[in-house]
């Protein structure tokens, strides 16, 4: 028996760095995961047709301005520079994302000047609206109704499942206006993509003799198995067994399709009309800008509630699944040698280089404790789920 073993539940980003911070540090590692990969949601193949790097679980396109994290990916997957340019198609129109001031002029027919934009812009905004507390108020009191109804009602409808005004404010505050010409969907100062793919990159970080990775593993609550701790980065929910209900998701479908040639000359392109029924299609060449393929692989994507046998993407989080969510929180509190990481573990949208942030983070709290036996928290403090 192997007595200074830790188990980490998860190979995905959360998992891995765990995993490797940990197993430099002289533990032996053993990695569980029910999926029949590595990588998560961030999985990336080649596909055989056309030599494409496909994204099978959906784009990810890493961006941070944590130079630390930066630094860390690249120690183990040289990242080539990319720049996100979304597309929208609304009303029979192609649009850039997020708003800019060639999005505001073409859409309105003007030749505003920054400083004209934004006046325009502040005509146009519904100013009784002082404290916005859904997304639909949101939307309104930054751009007026004839933007939002072009560029988001319809979309977020498709992608949520409801009404945009029982959304809260807090999913549209990430989208900025912009009045210059800047089309790069984020602001960090670091973006790109790993060269040989997200797979690749999670497996060098796993590449290491004092980490065992078994795939097609399911773990369960009742297999303590003989580890010393457990980090555990699948559903909260589901490490109870569903017990006291599940937490609301939202899933994807993929319709995939090949095409030859250049499908629609971006990565991403949104659907910003209700009547459309996928939100975006998304064409995987574009995001490896460095190669060059004939052949393309697309996806269309489409958003529904998430059952028991789908993957969980977006965690709803309104208020309901807040009630249970604090529920699920108390009890994982009450667990002994378990800490709860990642996104599905704290119930929360994270973004990549968060997510490698907060399992360095954890990591470096770990070690300590462990060398003088204290107390390992089942959520660190900045990550607690609630």
């Amino acid at each position: 028996m192997v007595y200074n073993r830790i188990v980490i539940v998860g190979a995905g980003l959360s998992g891995a760095v765990i995993a490797r911070e940990l197993a430099c540090a002289g533990y032996r590692i053993t990695v569980l995961d029910a999926r029949d990969h590595i990588a998560g949601n961030c999985h990336t193949i080649r596909d055989e047709a056309t030599g494409v790097m496909v994204h099978v679980y959906g784009p990810h396109i890493f961006h941070t301005n944590d130079a630390e994290v930066w630094e860390y990916v690249n120690g183990f997957q040289r990242f080539m520079p990319y720049k996100n340019q979304v597309k929208t198609t609304s009303r029979g129109h192609v649009y850039s994302l997020p708003i800019n001031l060639h999005t505001i002029n073409q859409f309105f027919g003007k030749t505003f000047r920054p400083d004209e934009a934004r006046a325009f812009l502040e005509r146009q905004a519904d100013k009784s609206i002082t404290d916005p507390s859904t997304f639909e108020e949101q939307a309104l009191s930054l751009v007026g109704r004839d933007l939002y109804e072009a560029f988001f009602k319809g979309y977020t409808e498709k992608q949520w499942g409801c009404s945009p005004t029982k959304l809260p404010a807090s999913i549209l505050k990430r989208l900025p206006v912009r009045f210059n010409y800047d089309d790069n969907y984020f602001f960090h100062k670091f973006q790109g993509m790993p060269e040989n793919g997200y797979t690749d990159m999670v497996g060098q970080i796993l590449d290491h003799p004092n980490i065992e990775v078994q795939l097609a593993t399911k773990y369960r609550r009742s297999d303590r198995l003989d580890a010393i701790h457990i980090f555990y980065s699948g559903p909260i929910d589901g490490y109870f067994d569903y017990e006291d209900g599940r937490l609301g998701y939202r899933t994807l479908d993929f319709e995939r399709f090949h095409f030859d040639g250049d499908y629609q000359g971006c990565a991403v392109m949104n659907y910003g009309d209700a009547s459309a029924p996928y939100t975006r299609v998304t064409e995987h060449k574009h995001f490896s800008p460095w190669e060059e393929h004939q052949g393309s692989v697309c996806y269309r994507e489409y958003s529904r509630a998430c059952g028991p046998d789908d993957i969980p993407y977006y965690p709803i989080r309104l208020v309901e699944e807040k009630a249970l969510l604090a529920h699920y929180v108390a009890r994982a509190e009450r667990e002994k040698g378990v800490t709860f990481v990642g996104r599905l573990g704290t119930y929360r949208y994270l973004d990549m280089d968060v997510t490698i942030r907060e399992a360095l983070d954890t990591a470096r709290h770990y070690l300590p404790r462990a060398a003088a036996r204290g107390h390992m928290p089942s959520f660190l403090e900045k990550a607690i789920a609630c």
